[in-house]
Formats: C-alpha cells, structure tokens, sequence
C-alpha cells in the first residue's frame, strides 16, 4: 500500500504554504457535512488565491486544448471533463448550451512549469511551523509496554519519509447519524494539515497566505492533467521522473479538493450500444429546456449520458484510481494452478532473502539442580510443616480497593483451612456408599480475583484431598466471551463439582427460583462453597494422607489457543515440586522473604511464585488485585517500599501504569527489591518499558540488576529467567536484530539507526536441572543453525506432560524428540515444546522474539502479531485509540493469511483524525515491515470482547470480524495493495479470424451453434385468424362472429370482477375512440398517439381505437401520484421521443398531467393535445382504416433497458400478426382457454398477452393489474385457483412478492381452498437470466398448494425481438445446467457437476418459438461460434422488430442491430443481435416433432458485463455472491467506474451494521471472483432502482452515485 515513493505516485502530495487552510477541504465534507452549497462557497473562497490568473511573465506556457470524444461514448454525451475551476452548476448548464448547440466548446487553460519559475517563488517547505506543534502535542500519555523509543523514532522517521506527501487515502463517507462526536468541533472542517507526524497547524500565521502565482502554478498543472486525462498517469514511473519537485505528482491531492472532474468516458461498459443516439435517455434534439430528471430528491447535474459533473463522490474515485495507479509490489514469476487455466500467482522465493549460514546449534544444558537437604519431599509436606511449627508466620496478605490490608492468611490457618476442605470434598459430597468425588477426580476452582486467599486454601484442600483443582475464570455473564470454551474443558475433564466462596457464589447469575443457570457449554456442576462455617469439622483422627511427590496429576492450567479453543495442561505433582525447587534455586529465594504479587494467582507465573513455590519456602505474599491497580496504579509500589518487600512479580503493563501515575508520589523507595520479575519478559517489546520504568525509579533505589524479565509458557512452565545478580557493572544482553531477517526466520545484527530493527533483551539462562534447544517451527523438529529463529523446546522434569484428554495434540506438544542435520535424535528423552519462538545467544542467554500462537505467515514470511501491534502504537499521536487496546490477527482470503488490525478509538476523536492515524499506521507498517495491512478497523471505545483480566479476547474479537458483528465505526481496507496472488489479467490473443474458428470447430467435432423453433409453413393448423393480415380485421371478424364471447376480464384488489369486454364490446368502444382521433384530435393516419392509461381495458379499447383511426400508439406506463417528481419526466420523454402528436388518457390521468406537482416536474404547457377518453362521441367512424401494406407501423414499443437506455423499437402489422400465431401454437391458445395475465402491458412480450393475444387467438384473458397485489399477495394465485386456469404469466417482481409476502401462509391459502393442480405452464416473462434461485423457492413454497415444479419457467425477450422463447405446452421440460463460472469470464462454456466448486447452475430460457431461428455469434469478429463458446445470441424471425424508432434515424445503428450478417459461414440470412450473451446445448430431449432439443441458455446483457482483468463478468454473479455474505445485506448491486468494481448493498438492520459489511463484502468477492472491489457503497432498503421488470438499473445507480445523490449509510474506498 505504501510502497517506497515513487513518481506519480498518489502519496507525493506537496506541503503547500497554506497547509492548515488546505485541508480544510482534503476531505470534503467528512468530518461533519456542510452542504454542497456551502461546500462550493468554501472551496472557491480557499482556492481563490489559486485560481488561473491572466498571463503573467513566469514562464507558463499557454496551451489551447481541444477536448475529443473518447471512442465508444455515445455521441449525445457532453464533454467529460470540460470544466474549469468555476462555479460548477452554471458550468453544467453552459455545457449543456454548448452541447445543444453541437459544436464543442474549446478552453483555455494556463499550464504552469514548475522549473520556470525563479528559486525563490516557489513554495518554501519549512519545518517550523509543525516542530512548534508537534512539542505542543506530544506530551500525551505511552503506553510503555509496547513503547521502544528506538521503534517510535524509527516510525517517525519512517513516517517523515512520507512527510512532504499527503497521505492522499479517499476518506470513506458517512452518513451523519453514524458519526459518533462528543466535541463540537467535530461538525467543523478541521484545521490541521495531515501531513505527517509535525501536523503543522499555520492558523493565522504570515505563511499562511501564499503568493498567488505559487498558488495557481500547482493549481494549473493541476488541471492540465485533469484535462489530460490518464494519460501521464499510466506511464508514471517514467514521464514525470524530470519534474523536479513534481507538481504532476499532486494530481491527486487536487482531486480530493477542487473536483476537476476526469471523467474523460465512464468505462466502457456499453460495448456495441454505445454509439446509438438511439437509446435516447434524455432527448436533445427538443431545444425546450428541460430540467433534469431527479434521483431521489437530488437534482441531476449530468452530461448526457448520465455522468455527474460536480460530485464528490467522483472526485474521491478518481483519488482512489490515481493511488491505485501506484505501481504494487515487485510482480511475482511462477503460478500454481487452480484445477483450472486461471492460475493464483504463488509466492516464489525471493533469491536475495536471507539465508542461515550459522553452524548447528548445540542444545543448552542449564546449572544442575542442587536438591538442599531441607526441602520438603511434597508441597504438601511443606504446608504441614509450615502450619504446625510457625502456625503464625503471615502466609498471604490481601488487599481491598483502598489498598487496605483486607485480610492476612496465617501458615496455621492455611493448614487447618485445606484441611477442613479435603475432608469435605471427600466425606460430604455425595453419600457415604457413592461419594460424588474421589482421589483423582478433576474439580473446578472459580473464585474471583479479589480472594486469593479462599482460592488458595481450596487449592491446597484439593492436593490434600488427592483430586485435580483446574483453577478457571468466574464466568459473569450466561454468554461470556470465552467462557463456552472453558465449559468444553470442563466437560472434557469430567468435572462435576465447582468450589467457591460465598461472595462469588452469590453474585453469579441465579434463575428465578435462586438456582446457578448452566452456563452455556458447561456441564451441570454442583456449587460448593468453601467458607469455613459452611463446612463441617474433620473429626479428631482424621488426617489428610501425605505422600511424596510422585506421577499423578496435581492439577490442571487452562491455556486459550489461537483459534479460541481452551486445553487443559496437567501438571504431575513431581513436576510441581521440581517446579518449585527449580525457581527457589534461580531466584535465590529465602525462607519469610515478602514477595508482592501483581498477577493473577491461577495460572501462569502469578500461581508459580505466589501461591506454591511461596509456600515451599514459607514466604509471606502480598496479593494486589487487578481492581486495585485500577484504581491506584501505583499500589504495587506503596507495598513494596510499605513491607520492604525483597521481590516483586509483575507485567511490564503494571510497570507502565505506575510510570504513568507516579508523578505526584514523593517518598517512594525501592531499594528493598532485590528481584523485579517480569513475566512477559518475553514479550519482545517489554523491554521498552523496563528501560523506561528504570530510567524513572533508578533516583528511588530501583537497581539495573534487580529486573529480572522471565519467558514461560503454559506446556513448559518456567522456560527461562534472568538471575539476579550483585554485580552492577554487568549489564543485561541485548540484541537490535534485523525486522527483514526476522520475517525469513534468520537472525542478523542490525544497527540502532536502522528503521526496521527489533531490540530485544534476553530472559536470562535456562532453568535448573533443564536442556533446552530450538528447532524448526514446522515440519521435521530439526535442530536449528545458531543464526535462526526456531521454536525453543525444553526438556526438564518440571513441564507439563499432557493436553487432559488429547493424546495426539499431546504427543505433538510434549513428545518432541529434536533431531540433528544428519537425523540423530539429541536426547533419548522428550521435549516439549514452548510455543516460544527465540534463539540462544552467547553466553547462553536465552532471547524470545515471538510466540507461535501470534504468528502470521504473509506470502511465505512470517511477521509477529506484537510486532505490528508496537508499530501501531509508535505512530504519533495517540490521542485516537486506547494503547492497551489494540488486536491483531490473521484471516485466510484467497489462499494466504491477510493481516487485520483493530483497535478501540477514543470517544472524542474526529473521524478526520482517526482516519489520518489509520493512514499512518499503513505507512508506518508497510515501512518497517514490508508487509500490507488488509484491514484496519476501529471499535467505539470498551467494545472488543474482553478476557477476565481486561485483556482482548483475540479469538473473539478475530470471530466478530469474520462474522460480521464487530461493528466498528471507520473501516479501511486495502485489498488492492495487499492481495498480490490474483490471477494474470487475460491477454486477448490477436484476433483469430471467424474462418479459423468455424474450422477450428468442426476439426474438433464441435457443433455450430445454431438452433430453430418449428417452421410456420409446415403447421396444418385451422387457424381462421391466418387469413387476415391485420389485427384490426381479427377483431372485426370477431366481432361478427362471436359478439358476446368476453375476450378480457380484469379483476381488482379483492379478486372479483372489476371490468370484462366480449368482442363486440371491444369493437364497439374502439370506433368511438377512432372517431373522436379523427374529430377532436384532428389526426391524420400514420400519427402517433400516446396512450396514457393504467393496467386496464381502458387501454385495450383505445389500442384498437388508434388502430381503426390508422393512428400508430405508444403505450405509457402513467405517473405514479405519490412520486410524480421522479416519474413523470420519463412519460414526458417517452412522449416527446415517440413524436406523439396527441395523448389519450383518463379524467383522472389527464387532472394529474395538468396538476401543480406535475408543474413543478416538467414543463406542463409543452404537452400535445390530452384526450380524456372517458367523455366519448355516440357516433360510429364512417369507414375503419385499413392499412395499405402489412410491413407499415402497427405500434411502438418503449422500454428502458437495464442500462437506463430509453430504446423505442418499431412493430410492423405483419410482425404483430406473425408474433401472435407464434404464441398461439407454442401455447396451443384457442377461444375455450382461459390465460390469467399478472403483468405490466406497457411494453414487450406483456404487451403483446395483455393487448393482443386475446383477440387474435380468441381466448379469454383474466387481468390482474401487479400493483393491486401490494395491498393482496395472494390475488393472483387465488385467481388462478378460482378460474382453473391452465396457463398463467408474471413477472418477476410478482413472484418475488409471492414467495415473500405469502411464505408463512400456504397453510391458510390451503384451507381457503387454493388449488394449484391444474397450472400446466406459469412463464414468467422476461428479458434476463432466468433467476434459478427465486423459480426454485416458488415452486418449493407452493408445492404443497398442487403447483408441479415442472410448470414454472421462463421466456425471453429483448428490443430486437420482444419474444424469442416461451415454454409452452407441449415439448420437454425446461433443463437446468451447471458451467464453470470461471470458463465463463473466458467466453467459454464447460459443463460441470452440481454442487462442484465455482458452479453457476443456468435454466433453459424457454423453448425456441416457433419460426424463430437462433445463432450464437461472437460479438467482435461476427463470426458464428461452436457450442462449447459464449457469444451473442441472434435471432431471425418474421416477428423481429422493424427498427429503431428514433429521432436521428441514426442508419449504422439500425443496420447493425437489425440487419447483420455472419462474416462467414451463413452470409446471406439477415440477423437482428439481441445484445445477450448465451449459449445453444443440444439435450438428451426430444421435442414434439421428434428431433433432439436444442436448449438456449441466457447468460446476461453484453452491455451490462463487465470487463475486468480482461475476463468478462456478468454483474449478477457478483451479486449473488455478495447477498450471501451477510445476513443484513437484502439487495445488491454492483457497476464499475473508471476500472473500479463499485458494490452497492441494501442493509436490513441498524446503521451500525454498516461497517461490518465493508470487509465480508470485500472478501467474498475476491475468494469467488478473484476481484479486488474498490468502493464499497452501504444504502438503506430500496434505494437500488429497479424497473417494471422488476431488473436492477444499474446504470441509473450508478449515475446517482456519482451524482453524490444515494444518501449512503456509508462509503468505503478500498486501497
């Protein structure tokens, strides 16, 4: 992400002079938003000083610059880009002018040289200003426990690198419910340059105002590359490698300020459509000013086809390109293969990585274990001889918050009290005959960390007793974060028995009737409290039986690995007793020496020291509480110098905490310490704080050589400790190693001035009576060379021997046996291994850089989760997230591990401040240690899950992130710099002429795909409407013959009849109409008539009304009331392109056209004459019109495809005559049927049933208009139980709303009496991929309703022929497929096996109709394609439309669309390009005339794929990937802009969701894709627009987008 710079490079800003003032709009708007006037009145009154002034004598040249069209732009388009530094509004509508006017606009621009100008001119870099600064801030408090300040100077400087730069990251958008401030400022743009560490604030300071050519020289360069183009950006790393101080660099940094749009062509995502005039969105061939259509309640600024001028959001895109611009890591050679053509780069061996070179190291034997005469043959022994020969002697002291002694535990009462709780465990639980717990059986300690000692004396009855304590957390909650694992463990220990104290019993969470709940996970355990009043006496000759120490099981120390789960370590009671004697030796403990103890007395070191090797030595312990130190930091310290105590055991955090509160202490002494133990000794970055804590106290006692740093581990205990020792003049071992050679496992020597250096210090010598060596932390334990890093194993009595109840992970884990080079094994005894990854240094010191569990393998090196986490923290300032509370961890995407960091932010920072830190934590990380953040999250503040002693639960935390319910409030992902193993972008291969590939095809035994419905000519069918050429004869005859036969039912919301017309009905009404065109409208044949009607039989009456007056209609879906604003500028269009000369429509339509809402949406006096139809003449037409040739205009049909095209398509009578007998034979319509039409007749195959089949094939269609099942779901389906119907259509919005709104009904449909049985065919119509998804839940759900599964299918349809396939009656049933998604995005189709990875199942689209023949053809070269390939579907039919219908009459269009031929093979058949891609497969089936059956497979709209990385992608795919990411996402859609994949998602669920979905969006579409996404878009419910079809318009999204006109939750920028 945030490589070394480079020329071009996005970071390279530049400190201007007016640092503070520029960014005051680095991030428009995202710290509070300020509207966008206000935004625009900000930006000009800052950037006056820069704006292009006239001429002057610098240098700078003055270029006349020309702005051409980019290639495939449709020609309608406004220049892109043609925008200087005005106001941005009037520049649109100037453009716009320009644009009408047709000629383009030429600019003037100043572009200055930056070598031009004298050296004093140009803008000083002057440090100053921010030093001042940068001393006034840093005074906040470090945590010290990662704080080295070598490492925090090695940042800095890594971060002053970047320093002249402006970290030019896009800040992500949010909506301002999601921001969470305290201060007020926040809602203020702030007034801090974020340059680097020195955030140089120059409020009011005399280099506050810069010269105004300094300024406008930036400014301009600035503005000749947003004219340019990309053009210099593509060749970065060479062009601008001259400019001196680069002013090319700064393209970027403009881009975030002054929005000088670079939308030279939105990406060509419209391949062949993109010239057409004809699709015409938005008409400009009217030169009566329209206003802009609105998106939501925005208004539209826009060139023609839709993109914005002035937006934000494009302004940050085109930031967030010109980063990515940036060139990546170094490009990787070799690949490995993916079961398939498209291979993952794998990482390779970097050839100059270091390499071992050191000889074989020798295992490491420490002092022998000198066994002092007087030590006690068990710990148990200990106890009883301490408590009867000084009964008196203080064993343990605890505190309460004050810091008040609370209690002192006496070495009798220990005695005595263990006593009492042996007997009992033994003797009262349970019934004489069947006691519940015998000698050896596990028991669960849980007391709280308060009470050491009630935990202490139960931990002593049960080694008296002879059972296994597993000492563990007290869980607080049902659901505690860790709890349900430590549950598991008890389980698996068989433990039934929980002892406790009363205080503990009685705060855990009780149900109503006062017993413990069972926690989740955890086994029914019997609760005891272990008070002494509760228990009864041991009588008199009862005496606990002391043993040696021998092999059994003395107890058990939980351990949380790194996936979250919990083992169970046991520890042998020879082990504990060699343990204890083991740390008596190397600290040189003494009989009645004071110890304080800071850490928790469970487990770990705190157990070790103060609760069983104290008792060894009868030493007194001092027991600080975690909640003390919360309250007073310092406590450990008073206690020390308060009881002169000799050794402390701590955490380098409590040593931070104290330096952090020890100013106001004045008496402290602590020359008592003669050993300071610090148990995360091993913590790399622990050292840190024990330079920083000596440097403090050394002027209070505190001696170098009483910190005794100490490396342990839960398998092997103590693994190291350093001694202490009386000679000050030997100082502790160091080692400043290389950060490069740590990730490559190899230990090299660095020097401090280095950035990426870790200075460790050593954890002393290997324990007494141990051997210790490092061996390889994967694979063959092998024996490592002395200048690596392995894992450290120990072999020693004094380690554990088992995981309880796991012997594999055991024998893994404590049954090592190291071998050397040559195979030989080192010792006939076991290791165990530490999970400690170190070495051993000179002089045996041992040297811990890491631990295993917070290892991460990133592309074959291995960086350490402390290590990251201490960089994170070295980046000034700190005042944005809480230091102890950051968490880092791994997640697998795409075949490597990715690193996630999150942290907790502090309630009053801004997001501007967050975000600039989280900018800097990738730089600093990147720097130091060449490895890329994939995601950097921040949580409010106290929200990651905690462990019991308020540490993070990385497991956790790691479980939240991936399931999508972390909820943090800035997100930043940078897949595009990290993820470096994707596939190679495809190289198109020269072009290989069709010729070849027909060849090629038919060598191979390969098919030409082609396939036909049956042939017109030969049906023999009594067809009596075949003899007429028109429709309007079809009714007239019907009208004669069958007058009272009912054509039309419509049914309302209720299901009963609303309307119905018969055929003389029909006829009748439509003379009316004719007469009233041809008097009120004075219309002339061959004018066109908008037909303005909701889904009726008002509409089909003034269809044939237009047809027996010789007018040609346009039918037009009617504004809707409650959103005229948006609707009625499409009807207005629609009417102004079809050339309407008038406009039919009802009282109610007409009243609403003529409203003042209308008014305020379109200019109402520009409308053509208004017909009401509901007023009619009495009179019949004298004659009805006859046309004179069946290929003149029956009709127009309009739509808007999914590109948000507007595209009119020209129906001619013979065409509509041919395309209703196909109907009527595929589905087998005569007048007995009965057809129930759920659809919108506005246009298409909808049209066509709801219109014209009826008359034609003298059914009966049952009319239910889709908008009457919003208030009745159930309508449609009701209806076609109630009337028995056979054959049904709809929508897929219909279905959708079907399958949801009546999911949880079907019993009570059932018991209304709904029969679904007769359904033989259920198509639904449409122009898409048929959706397998939604087709499949339809048919499950209403199964049980009698509906066969084999009845729903689909058709298709598209502009050039608006039904190609239709299932109808009879012929086999619709086949599903499975291909490979990834052949796809090649173009090639492979068949696979259900449910084979990357499987994308497609349904048949229908069968081909009758006189329909289809060809796949490849949509470049047009020549035809075998049938293993991808290509565009053509089709050749007597029912294609006849053309476009436009304003232009653009030719080369018409020809193309309509008439192509086949460059080869076939050249002479004319053939309409659907703009679809698809396949043809022949099945095993057999049609009706006995041929196999050839199945079309529609894969999407060639407009709509997307080409990424060379592949070809259908938008739909993503999709469906994405929609299964999370719960909350409903819909999604997804676009590109500019090479970025945009992804849209609808979140169901609070806005705190939000973010969750940024990274599982991000990683799913890179794992099944293997795409980068780059903005990530978070809207609520209903914002994707979605047509009549019930398709996404995906383009209108995306114009609305970039319009800044959505209202996001929030956006996210991916880097």
């Amino acid at each position: 992400m945030l490589a070394p710079p480079c020329p071009g490079s996005m970071l390279a800003g530049v400190l201007l002079p007016a640092g503070s003032r520029r960014s005051e709009l680095s991030f428009p708007s995202l710290t509070g938003d300020i509207t966008q006037k206000g935004y625009e009145k900000k930006r000009s009154k800052l950037i006056g000083a820069y704006l292009p002034q006239p001429p002057t004598a610098n240098g700078a040249a003055v270029v006349r610059c020309r702005l051409q069209h980019s290639e495939g732009a449709p020609r309608r388009m406004l220049q892109a880009g043609n925008i200087g530094v005005c106001d941005i509004r009037d520049a649109a509508v100037r453009g716009r002018a320009a644009s009408t006017a047709g000629n383009r606009p030429l600019f003037y621009f100043r572009f200055g040289v930056d070598q031009a100008l004298p050296p004093e001119r140009r803008a000083p870099v002057t440090p100053s200003s921010s030093s001042r600064y940068h001393r006034r801030r840093s005074s906040g408090s470090r945590d010290e426990r990662y704080r080295s300040d070598v490492h925090t100077e090695a940042v800095q400087a890594a971060l002053a690198k970047h320093k002249e730069r402006k970290m030019a990251v896009p800040m992500p958008s949010k909506r301002r419910s999601l921001v969470v401030q305290t201060s007020m400022d926040a809602y203020t743009p702030p007034d801090t340059s974020s340059g680097s560490e020195d955030e140089g604030s120059v409020q009011g300071d005399s280099q506050g105002t810069p010269t105004s050519s300094q300024g406008s020289i930036n400014m301009e360069h600035w503005i000749s590359q947003a004219i340019h183009g990309s053009t210099t950006s593509t060749t970065s790393s060479s062009s601008t490698q001259s400019g001196g101080s680069g002013a090319a660099h700064r393209l970027a940094d403009v881009m975030a300020q002054t929005h000088i749009e670079n939308h030279s062509a939105p990406p060509d995502v419209t391949t062949y459509t993109s010239e057409h005039s004809v699709q015409v969105e938005r008409p400009q061939g009217s030169t009566t000013s329209r206003t802009a259509p609105k998106y939501g309640n925005a208004e539209l600024m826009e060139t023609g086809d839709g993109v914005p001028v002035s937006s934000r959001v494009s302004a940050k895109i085109q930031q967030l390109v010109n980063t990515l611009k940036r060139p990546k890591r170094p490009p990787l050679r070799e690949f490995f293969v993916d079961d398939f053509e498209e291979l993952l780069e794998v990482q390779q061996p970097d050839p100059n990585q270091p390499k071992p070179e050191g000889a074989q190291m020798l295992a490491m034997r420490g002092e022998q274990l000198g066994v002092v005469t007087n030590w006690p043959p068990s710990l148990e022994a200990a106890l009883q001889r301490w408590g009867t020969i000084s009964p008196k002697a203080p064993c343990l002291t605890t505190m309460d918050t004050n810091g008040k002694p609370l209690y002192i535990l006496t070495y009798g009462k220990l005695w005595t009290r263990s006593m009492k709780v042996a007997y009992n465990i033994l003797h009262k639980l349970g019934t004489k005959q069947e006691p519940m717990v015998r000698p050896g059986d596990r028991v669960a300690l849980v007391f709280p960390n308060n009470d050491p000692a009630a935990s202490m004396v139960a931990f002593y009855g049960c080694l008296l007793a002879e059972v296994v304590p597993v000492p563990i957390e007290v869980p607080l909650t049902r659901k505690d974060a860790g709890s349900q694992q430590i549950g598991f463990l008890l389980g698996s220990c068989g433990v039934t028995v929980a002892l406790t104290s009363d205080a503990c019993h009685k705060g855990l969470p009780k149900s109503p009737t006062g017993e413990i709940p069972q926690f989740k996970g955890w086994p029914k355990l019997l609760w005891f409290v272990t008070e002494s009043k509760h228990l009864s006496k041991p009588p008199r000759d009862w005496f606990p039986h002391i043993k040696d120490a021998n092999n059994d099981t003395a107890y058990i120390e939980y351990k949380t690995c790194k996936d979250g789960s919990v083992l169970g370590v046991t520890v042998t009671r020879i082990a504990l007793l060699t343990h204890c004697q083991a740390l008596t030796q190397a600290c040189g403990y003494t009989e009645a020496e004071t110890i304080v103890n800071v850490l928790d007395f469970k487990k770990d070191v705190g157990l070790w020291h103060g609760i069983l090797t104290s008792v060894m030595n009868m030493m007194h312990v001092i027991s600080i509480p975690y909640s003390l130190m919360k309250v007073n930091p310092l406590s450990w310290i008073q206690k020390v110098c308060q009881y002169k105590a000799k050794v402390a055991c701590v955490k380098s955090r409590d040593m931070h905490w104290a330096l952090v509160a020890h100013r106001d202490q004045r008496d402290i002494n602590l020359s008592s310490l003669r050993m300071l133990i610090v148990a995360d000794g091993a913590n790399p970055w622990s050292i840190s704080s024990c330079d920083a804590f000596l440097n403090v106290f050394q002027s209070k006692g505190l001696r170098q050589e009483v910190i005794c740093p100490c490396a342990s581990s839960p398998e092997a205990l103590t693994v190291a400790i350093r001694r202490p020792t009386d000679d000050s003049n030997q100082p502790p071992g160091r080692g400043v190693l290389s950060m490069h050679g740590l990730t490559y496992g190899v230990i090299r020597v660095d020097s401090e001035e280095k950035l990426s250096v870790l200075t460790v210090q050593d954890v002393g010598l290997v324990m007494p009576g141990a051997v210790m060596c490092s061996v390889k932390p994967d694979g063959v334990p092998q024996l490592c060379r002395t200048d690596e890093v392995g894992e450290l194993c120990v072999c020693a009595v004094a380690t554990g021997t088992s995981y309880y109840g796991l012997s594999g992970m055991t024998k893994n884990t404590f049954e090592v046996f190291p071998v050397t080079g040559s195979g030989a094994p080192v010792s006939e005894y076991p290791f165990v291994r530490t999970g400690l990854l170190g070495f051993v240094g000179p002089g045996g010191l041992v040297f811990v850089v890491g631990k295993m569990d917070g290892l991460m393998v990133v592309s074959g090196r291995r960086h350490n989760a402390d290590d990251i986490v201490a960089t994170a923290l070295a980046v000034e300032p700190m005042k944005f997230v809480y230091r102890g509370r950051i968490a880092v961890f791994s997640v697998t995407v795409l075949h490597d591990e990715r690193i996630v960091i999150v942290a907790e932010q502090r309630p009053d920072s801004t997001e501007e401040d967050s975000f600039q830190w989280m900018s800097r934590v990738l730089q600093a990380i990147d720097s130091i240690h060449q490895v890329g953040v994939y995601c950097l999250a921040l949580v409010p503040a106290n929200t990651l899950p905690k462990t019991p002693l308020g540490g993070i639960h990385l497991s956790e935390t790691k479980q939240l992130f991936l399931e999508g319910s972390l909820h943090p409030c800035n997100v930043l992902m940078c897949p595009h710099t990290c993820v470096t193993n994707l596939p190679k972008p495809r190289q198109k291969q020269p072009e290989i002429g069709p010729a070849s590939v027909m060849v090629g095809n038919l060598v191979s035994g390969k098919r030409i795909a082609q396939a036909s419905g049956r042939d017109l000519g030969q049906i023999e069918d009594n067809d009596q409407a075949r003899k007429f050429l028109f429709l309007s004869e079809v009714l007239q005859w019907r009208a004669q013959t069958t007058p009272d036969h009912v054509l039309y039912t419509l049914l309302n919301c209720r299901g009963t009849i609303a309307n119905s017309l018969t055929c003389v009905q029909l006829h009748k009404r439509a003379e009316k109409i004719a007469v009233m065109l041809m008097e009120r409208g004075h219309l002339q044949d061959g004018d066109h008539v908008a037909l303005v009607y909701p889904p009726g039989i008002d509409l089909i009456a003034a269809f044939y009304g237009c047809l027996y007056a010789g007018c040609v209609p346009i039918t037009v879906r009617p504004p809707h009331p409650q959103n005229i604003a948006t609707t009625l500028p499409t009807v207005k269009m629609i009417v102004e392109v079809s050339r309407s000369a008038c406009l039919m429509t009802t009282q109610l339509i007409c009243k609403l056209l003529r409203s003042r809402e209308a008014a305020a949406a379109v200019d109402v006096r520009a409308w053509p004459p208004i017909l009401d139809t509901d007023d009619l003449p009495k009179k019949r037409p004298a004659q009805i019109y006859k046309p004179s040739n069946p290929d003149t205009l029956a009709y127009l049909d309009f739509s808007v495809s999914t590109t948000g095209m507007l595209a009119g398509v020209k129906m001619s009578h013979a065409a509509t005559s041919a395309f209703c007998r196909s109907i009527k034979l595929q589905c087998e319509l005569y007048p007995s049927r009965e057809v129930a039409i759920c659809l919108d007749p506005y246009c298409g195959l909808g049209f066509v049933l709801w219109c014209l089949c009826s008359v034609y094939s003298g059914h009966q269609s049952i009319l239910i208009p889709p908008a009457e099942l919003e208030t009745n779901p159930a309508l449609w389906l009701l209806a076609v139980s109630q009337y028995k119907v056979r054959d049904t259509f709809c929508s897929y919005s219909v279905m959708e709303l079907c399958t949801k709104g009546l999911g949880s009904q079907t019993e009570s449909l059932k018991a209304r009496g709904l029969d679904l049985s007769r359904v033989r065919t259920c198509v639904v119509v449409a122009e898409e991929r048929p959706r397998i998804a939604l087709t499949q839940s339809f048919s499950k759900l209403f199964k049980d309703l009698g509906l066969h599964p084999r009845a729903v299918s689909t058709s298709f349809g598209c502009r050039v022929n608006l039904a190609i396939c239709l299932q109808g009656t009879s012929g086999p049933d619709p086949t599903t497929v499975y291909v490979d998604m990834r052949a796809l995005r090649h173009d090639r189709v492979r068949l696979v096996e259900r449910g084979s990875p990357h499987s994308l199942p497609l349904m048949e689209s229908g069968k081909i109709l009758p006189g329909v023949r289809i060809i796949i053809a490849n949509p470049e070269t047009k020549g035809p394609l075998g049938d293993s390939h991808l290509g565009e579907i053509w089709v050749h039919s007597a029912h294609n439309a006849s053309g476009y219908f436009t304003i232009y009459g653009d030719e080369s269009l018409q020809s193309d669309h309509f008439s192509s031929r086949l460059s080869f093979g076939d050249t002479q058949t004319v053939w309409a390009r659907t703009g679809y891609l698809g396949f043809l497969r022949r099945t095993e089936l057999t049609d009706a005339n006995g041929e196999r059956h050839d199945a079309l497979y529609v894969v999407g709209a060639l407009d709509e794929a997307m080409e990424l990385r060379g592949m070809r992608y259908h938008p739909i795919d993503i999709e469906t990937s994405v929609i299964r990411a999370h719960k909350s996402v409903t819909e999604c859609a997804v676009f590109t802009w500019t090479n970025l994949l945009v992804v849209v998602v609808e979140l169901d669920g609070s806005e705190q969701e939000a973010l969750d979905l940024v990274p599982l969006v991000t990683n799913v579409v890179l794992e099944e894709h293997y795409l980068v996404v780059g903005v990530v878009v978070v809207v609520d419910i209903g914002v994707i627009p979605i047509n009549s079809r019930g398709e996404k318009q995906r383009m209108h999204l995306r114009d609305g987008f970039l319009a800044d006109q959505l209202d996001p939750i929030y956006v996210a920028y991916n880097m």
